[in-house]
C-alpha cells in the first residue's frame, strides 16, 4: 500500500474514531440524563405502568337475628373484565363470553367494539358471577380475560324480614332498611394493595399495604321464628279476606324491642333482596308499610280516649253512658252505632266498641285534654326506629279542629297512624304507662341498660291497670273474642275504620281492620298489632284471629309461662259484634276546616243526662251530670260550594261569580277544600282548595 492510500485509511479511521467517541458521548450523556438527572421521573412512570394500587373491598358486616341466625352476609365472588385492545377477534370473544356468562351476544359485542374504538383498555363484562360461571370461564384459559375479586351480599333466609333488612346496590351500598340506615357501620373500611404487572398486564405479584377492616356485625332484636309466623299468617289473612295490604308488628312492651315486623300485599310475594326488581312489581311491595303507610285507625283508638277519661274525668269503668239508642247528631253530623245501645257502662263502651259511647266520653274529656293524650301516646311524630322512610302519621293541631272533631278523634278518625305507633301506644298500657322507644338493633355496649329509663310516662300505673282490665273484657265478652289464647290470658281492642273513597267522595264499605293486644294480661310479654287494609269484614272477624295465631306462637317461642289452664278457648260461634268506627259521617274527616266557626250550630242529641236509663256493673251509681252544649244562632252568609273534582279554571270562574275569595295550592284537579261544601261562610272568610293530579 502506498503512502497516499495509507494516509487516507488512517484519516478515515480517525473520522470513525471521532464519530464513535462523539456517539458514545451522546449515549453517555443520554444515559446520565436518564439514569441520574431524570431518574426519579422515569422511575415513577415505570411504576405507573407496572404497579397499580387497588382498593381491597371490606367484607360487609353480617346481620343476625336475636338468636344469632344469619339474615344477611357477604361472600367473595369473581367479576369478569377484559382489555378490548388485546382481544384478537371481537365477534368470537363476544360469542364465547355471552354463551358462558348468559349475556346478550350482540349487546356485548357492541360494548367491546365501542371500548376498542375509544382505545379504552378496560371493560366490565359481568360482575359478581356465581361459582359455576366462574369455573366455566376459567376453564377456557383466555389470556385476555381478567378476574377481579369482589364481595356479594347474600340473604340466606330469602324474603324473610326483607322489609326490615333491606337490600344493597351493585356497589354494596345499602339502599333500603337496616342496610341503608346502618350503611356506614356495615360497610367497614377498604384496604390498599399494590399489584406488579407484566408486559401483558397480568399480575406478577401483589403486596398488601393496608388490610381491609370488615364491617360491624349487627344483631337485630328480630326473632326469625316469630317473624316467619307473622309473615305467613299475615299473607294468609290478606289473601283469604281479599285485602289490599297488611302489616304486623310484634313488640316486647317492657323493652321496646321489635320482635317481628311483617308486610304483605295482595297477589304479590314479598320481595327477595337476592333478586332484582321484577317487571311490573309495584313500589308498595318493597315499602315497609308498618312504618311508612299511615291510616285512620278506627276503634282501636278508643283506648287512648278512655285512658284520657280515666285521668281527666270522674268516669270509672262502671259509670253509665247513654248511647242514644244507636244514633247521635253531633254538630250537624249524624253518627250511628252498628248495633243500637241504650245505656252502657264505660267498660261496655269499650267491649262493644260503641261509637256514640266513645263520643260522649270524648266530650267529657274535652278537646284540649284529648289532644294532649293523643300526642302523649306518640301519635303525630316519628317513633325514631332505626329504619328509613318512617311516617309521622297525622294529628291535626287544635286550631284546625272543627266542632265535631272531638267526636271523630274519640273513635279514631281525623288522625292517621302507623302500625308501629299503635304497637308502642298499646305497649304503654301493657307495661304500666310508659311509652317506649322502639329498639331494632341490639346494643352490645349497653347490656345492662334499663329501657324503661329512656321511656316517657304517659299514664299513671293505676290507669294502665284499669285499661288492661277493660281491654281483657273486650277479648272475654266483647268484639275481640277471636283473640282468646290457649293457656294464656289476653287483652286488646278491635278496630274497623271505613276507608274514604276520593272518587265518590264518600266512605266506602272497605275497612282498615285492625286488632292490637297483649298477653299475658298481668305480666305482658308481647304486644301484637295486626292491620289489614281494604278488608270487607270488621277487625274482630279478620284481624283478631291473626293476633291469636301470632301471639300463641310467640309466647311458645319465648317460653313464657302459662297463666291459664292449657285448654282450647271456647269457639266463637256468633258473628263478632261490629267495631265499626264511623257510619253516615258526612264530609272527609282527613281535612277538618281550618277556620270553622267556634259558634257554629252545636246540637247534641241523646246526650248523657238524668233522663237516660242507667245500667251499671256493681253498685248502683247516680247518673253523671249532663254535657253542657252551647247553642248559637245560625250565622248569615253564603254557603261554600263544592269545588272537588273541578279544574282550576272552573273553580276560578265559579268563585268569581259567587264573590268568594279562594286560596289555591297544587295543580291538577281539586281534591280537598276548606271549609267543606255547604258550610256557611262568615263575612270576609275565604276558602282554601287543594289541587292534585
Amino acid at each position: 500500500m502506498d503512502a497516499r492510500a495509507e494516509s487516507q485509511t488512517v484519516k478515515r479511521l480517525r473520522y470513525l474514531a471521532r464519530f464513535c467517541c462523539l456517539w458514545g458521548g451522546v449515549l453517555l450523556t443520554r444515559l446520565i440524563f436518564l439514569q441520574v438527572v431524570n431518574h426519579e421521573d422515569y422511575q415513577r412512570l415505570a411504576q405507573q405502568q407496572q404497579e397499580h394500587e387497588v382498593e381491597i373491598d371490606a367484607p360487609r358486616g353480617d346481620i343476625l337475628d336475636r338468636n344469632g341466625q344469619r339474615l344477611a352476609m357477604s361472600l367473595p365472588v369473581d367479576s369478569v373484565c377484559v382489555n378490548p385492545l388485546r382481544i384478537p377477534d371481537l365477534p368470537v370473544a363476544a360469542q364465547l363470553l355471552s354463551r358462558v356468562l348468559k349475556l346478550n351476544e350482540q349487546e356485548l359485542l357492541e360494548k367491546m367494539a365501542a371500548a376498542a374504538d375509544a382505545h379504552r383498555g378496560f371493560l366490565w363484562v359481568k360482575r359478581k358471577i356465581g361459582p359455576e360461571e366462574s369455573e366455566s370461564i376459567r376453564s377456557l384459559n383466555l389470556d385476555w380475560v381478567e378476574y377481579r375479586r369482589e364481595s356479594r351480599r347474600f340473604y340466606p333466609k330469602g324474603a324473610l324480614a326483607s322489609h326490615v333488612i333491606g337490600s344493597v346496590d351493585h356497589e354494596e351500598k345499602g339502599n333500603a332498611g337496616i342496610e341503608q340506615n346502618l350503611n356506614d357501620d356495615l360497610s367497614g373500611k377498604p384496604g390498599v394493595a399494590r399489584n406488579i404487572a407484566d408486559v401483558r398486564g397480568g399480575v406478577v405479584s401483589s403486596v398488601v399495604f393496608t388490610d381491609a377492616q370488615p364491617g360491624k356485625k349487627t344483631t337485630l332484636t328480630i326473632d326469625e321464628r316469630i317473624q316467619y309466623v307473622a309473615e305467613m299468617e299475615l299473607r294468609r289473612a290478606v289473601e283469604i279476606n281479599n285485602c289490599r295490604t297488611g302489616s304486623v308488628v310484634v313488640v316486647n312492651p317492657n323493652t321496646g324491642e321489635v320482635l317481628a315486623m311483617a308486610n304483605a300485599m295482595k297477589d304479590h310475594e314479598p320481595f327477595d333482596p337476592n333478586k332484582p326488581v321484577m317487571p311490573g312489581e309495584p313500589i308498595e311491595n318493597r315499602q315497609n308499610l308498618a312504618i311508612s303507610a299511615p291510616f285512620e285507625p278506627g276503634s282501636v283508638f278508643k283506648v287512648v280516649t278512655l285512658s284520657a277519661a280515666m285521668e281527666k274525668t270522674k268516669l270509672t269503668p262502671s259509670t253509665p253512658i247513654f248511647c242514644g239508642n244507636g244514633v247521635i247528631t253531633l254538630f250537624k253530623r249524624v253518627i250511628h252505632d252498628a248495633h243500637p245501645h241504650g245505656t252502657l257502662t264505660v267498660q261496655e263502651v269499650l267491649e262493644k266498641s260503641s261509637n256514640i259511647g266513645a263520643i260522649q266520653i270524648g266530650l267529657q274529656v274535652g278537646d284540649q285534654n284529648l289532644y294532649d293524650y293523643v300526642k302523649r301516646f306518640g301519635f303525630g311524630k316519628q317513633t325514631g326506629i332505626s329504619l328509613p322512610g318512617e311516617s309521622n302519621g297525622l294529628v291535626w293541631p287544635l286550631k284546625k279542629w272543627i266542632p265535631s272533631s272531638i267526636g271523630s278523634v274519640a273513635m279514631g278518625h281525623e288522625v292517621l297512624t302507623t302500625t308501629l305507633q299503635l304497637a308502642l301506644a298499646c305497649s304503654a298500657v301493657a307495661n304500666g304507662g310508659t311509652l317506649m322507644h322502639p329498639r331494632l338493633v341490639v346494643e352490645s355496649d349497653k347490656p345492662n341498660s334499663d329501657p324503661m329509663a329512656d321511656g316517657t310516662r304517659v299514664v299513671k300505673p293505676e290507669t294502665a291497670a284499669i285499661m288492661r282490665s277493660m281491654m281483657q273484657g273486650v277479648v272475654l265478652q266483647g268484639t275481640g273474642k277471636a283473640a282468646q289464647l290457649r293457656g294464656y290470658s289476653s287483652a286488646g281492642k278491635t278496630g274497623s275504620a271505613q276507608i274514604y273513597d276520593h272518587s265518590t267522595r264518600t266512605y266506602s264499605h272497605k275497612y282498615n281492620a285492625s286488632f292490637m293486644g297483649f298477653a299475658p294480661v298481668n305480666r305482658p310479654a308481647i304486644v301484637v298489632v295486626v292491620t289489614l287494609n281494604g278488608a270487607s269484614k270488621f277487625g274482630g272477624a279478620v284481624a283478631a284471629p291473626v293476633f291469636e295465631k301470632i301471639a300463641s306462637a310467640s309466647l311458645r317461642f319465648l317460653d313464657v309461662p302459662k297463666d291459664l289452664p292449657d285448654r282450647e278457648p271456647a269457639p266463637v260461634v256468633e258473628e263478632p259484634e261490629s267495631d265499626l268506627a264511623i257510619a253516615d259521617l258526612g264530609g272527609t274527616n282527613l281535612a277538618p276546616d281550618e277556620d270553622a266557626s267556634e259558634t257554629a250550630p252545636q246540637v247534641v242529641r241523646a246526650a248523657v243526662g238524668p233522663q237516660a236509663p242507667t245500667r251499671v256493673f256493681g253498685p248502683e251509681l247516680p247518673p253523671p251530670p249532663p254535657v253542657q252544649v252551647r247553642a248559637a244562632a245560625k250565622p248569615a252568609g253564603p254557603k261554600a260550594p263544592d269545588f272537588r273534582g273541578k279544574t282550576l279554571r272552573d273553580v276560578l270562574e265559579e268563585s268569581t261569580a259567587l264573590g268568594i275569595k279562594v286560596e289555591f295550592k297544587g295543580t291538577g284537579i281539586a281534591r280537598l277544600q276548606q271549609p267543606a261544601a255547604g258550610s256557611v261562610l262568615r263575612a270576609g272568610e275565604h276558602m282554601r282548595v287543594i289541587f292534585a293530579r
